[in-house]
């Protein structure tokens, strides 16, 4: 028998569960709803063992709740899967073992906000020390032989303790040792009305004893009817947010939900939510994810991945299906192809929800955007079929809304573009301000033809990866030709740039670009004379194939071999930096002059220079000696 032995919690979740427990004082109740449906969860696993192992299976799966006046205790009590002693320390012995640092970095202390991370780290257990100074629990792995359990206690402090205790059932109970403020739990009222509220849509019954006696009998409060089952008509919004809530283990509303049955060649019956806001490892590849499966209202698995596109993981809900065998696992449903057709399906529901939401709602779908857009950035990789679908779906800054904003789909652009215009032009940068920045829109601010202002590190990719759009080619303004020619202008003010009479003056500069070429030797591929700039000296260009800076950054971040390629230089003949360099008969300074607009370049598209140390002294010296000749 193992002795009892004291365990200190982590540094950093002491802290959690100080700022826990304040920042949720004023809705205190949730700790039912969690310790219920932790329970619900352990007789589920239950059921799905017993599936192999029918020794297993309890009598009647359920949650029995005692409310003890005199002893001024809470107890609710399982006989689910239960916990070996291993177990124990991993699941109460650590909180949120894999995020309890980032949990702490994002409490605010604001309370409605702190509320909605708590089931995203994994901490619902540890809500009970909102109401208790003392909580203890029993428990005991199914399928074991001897009925020793395991006993553990902790004040929700610095420590834990762990010790073996005789004649344990099997299952777990809870036992809460309630604060003086916290003893309004204790009433059956109350209690009948904070488990209806949020645990009415649990399939296993929870059973509350009927007054204060020891012996009193337990009657059960729920329905015990899993929500999917019943019909949309006999479920109200607040059923579903539970449900949603419980299935999750978050505290957000969702945005929306999809109930549908499908019957015929497949039966199935689903139910998906789309959260309003992303959990903490939404970007981690090993985080869970997937719906909770179910065969027959049986219970399979937690995170059925195989069920939905890698980019719409955000996606919670359940599924239950009649076709499938009740000992499918992983390994099978990746062989089996009624899950492909039930995939194409589950899709297709998702994208026709956000699609309604983003039709219906435009606040709603731009905050959806700005805590999931990136994520539905990676579909038109991973799904070819439905990426027209989902580009509809995507949102983008143009030059059009003049601002930051995000609100601009592929569709309005196209809405909006010029008689003659067969591309869609958009611009990639670092941040919002680079991009809005550009010398490559001069052209396009001239001649009023709208551009998507980019910003998202994976933009361009997403681009490249798009191809077109409503048979319109997506065109980077900073690479090749733009095709312009064919827009139709109807405006002196949109008219394309033509020579004025200094510009015609100097029209024959192939002199000047000989000369520029031969000053920055390999830096560049081609100078040459451009028809984009307006404002601007010079600007640099990829070539129509080659890889843009953003994504050569990107990879070159990733510590990817990226093979090299050299940009072109455009020359504005019109602007005075450009006539003043070929009036230049010096040719060392010329060469310094040349240097200083490609580092010009290279900044105003967003790129570390190669060398700023020489810029800066290139630059010093050129203003001493334009200054000490006049100019």
């Amino acid at each position: 028998m193992a002795e009892k032995e004291t365990r200190g919690f982590a540094t950093e979740a002491r802290q959690l569960l100080h700022l826990m427990i304040h920042s949720l004082y004023s809705n205190r109740e949730i700790f039912i709803r969690e310790l219920i449906s932790n329970a619900a969860d352990a007789a589920d696993k239950l059921r799905f063992e017993a599936l192999t192992q029918p020794e297993l299976a309890a009598a009647e799966s359920g949650v029995w709740i005692e409310a003890d006046k005199a002893a001024k205790t809470l107890t609710f009590r399982d006989n689910g899967i239960g916990m070996t002693r291993a177990e124990v320390i991993e699941n109460l012995g650590t909180i949120a073992h894999s995020g309890t640092a980032e949990f702490v970095n994002r409490m605010t202390g604001e309370q409605r906000n702190d509320a909605q991370l708590i089931g995203q780290f994994g901490v619902g257990f540890y809500s009970a020390f909102i109401v208790a100074d003392r909580v203890t629990v029993l428990t005991r792995r199914a399928g074991t032989a001897e009925s020793e359990g395991t006993r553990w206690e902790s004040s929700g402090e610095a420590d834990y303790t762990l010790e073996s205790e005789a004649n344990v059932e099997q299952g777990t109970t809870v036992v809460l040792h309630l604060k003086a403020d916290a003893e309004e739990f204790l009433d059956d009222f109350r209690l009948r009305a904070v488990i209806r509220r949020y645990s009415d849509h649990i399939a296993v019954p929870v059973h509350l004893r009927k007054g204060d006696a020891a012996d009193g009998e337990f009657e059960a409060v729920n329905q015990a009817k899993a929500l999917w089952s019943r019909s949309r008509t006999d479920i109200s919004d607040d059923e579903y947010k539970a449900f949603y809530r419980h299935v999750t283990h978050a505290f957000d509303e969702p945005l929306r939900w999809s109930h549908n049955k499908v019957e015929g060649n497949l039966e199935y019956t689903s139910l998906l939510y789309v959260p309003s806001q992303a959990p903490f490892d939404l970007w981690s590849r090993e985080a869970p994810r997937g719906l909770k499966l179910y065969v027959r209202r049986v219970f399979i698995m937690d995170q059925a991945e195989q069920f939905l596109p890698m980019y719409l993981r955000f996606v919670k809900g359940v599924l239950d299906c009649a076709d499938l065998p009740l000992n499918v696992s992983r390994e099978l449903l990746q062989q089996d192809k009624r899950v492909d057709a039930i995939k194409q399906g589950l899709t297709k529901r998702v994208l026709d929800m956000l699609k309604k939401l983003a039709k219906e709602d435009v606040p709603a779908y731009a905050g959806f955007w700005t805590e999931f857009g990136r994520v539905l950035k990676e579909a038109p990789a991973e799904d070819f079929a439905n990426r027209e679908e989902v580009a509809k779906l995507m949102r983008f800054a143009t030059t059009h809304t003049g601002s930051d904003k995000q609100d601009q789909s592929l569709e309005d652009y196209v809405g909006r573009m010029r008689p003659g215009q067969e591309r869609i032009y958009y611009v990639c940068a670092d941040n919002h301000l680079t991009a809005a920045a550009s010398p490559h829109l001069e052209v396009f601010k001239k001649r009023n033809i709208e551009v998507l202002l980019l910003s998202d590190r994976i933009d361009d990719w997403v681009m490249n990866t798009l191809g077109t759009f409503a048979d319109k080619r997506l065109t980077d303004v900073s690479r090749g030709d733009l095709g312009l020619d064919k827009i139709q202008t109807d405006t002196p003010q949109e008219a394309a740039p033509q020579d004025d009479s200094a510009g015609a003056a100097a029209a024959d500069l192939s002199g000047l670009l000989t000369r520029v070429k031969d000053a920055l030797g390999d830096a560049v591929a081609e100078v040459r004379l451009s028809d984009r700039l307006v404002s601007s000296p010079v600007c640099l260009v990829i070539g129509e194939h080659d890889m843009g800076a953003q994504m050569r950054r990107l990879l070159e971040a990733a510590g990817q071999d990226v093979p090299e390629t050299k940009p072109a230089l455009e020359l504005n003949r019109d602007h005075p930096l450009i006539r003043r360099l070929d009036a230049e008969q010096d040719e060392d300074q010329f060469g310094e002059f040349a240097q200083v607009l490609l580092d010009q370049a290279r900044l105003a598209e967003g790129a570390q220079l190669p060398d700023p140390g020489a810029f800066v002294g290139r630059l010093n010296r050129l203003l001493v000696a334009l200054s000490a000749r006049g100019d």
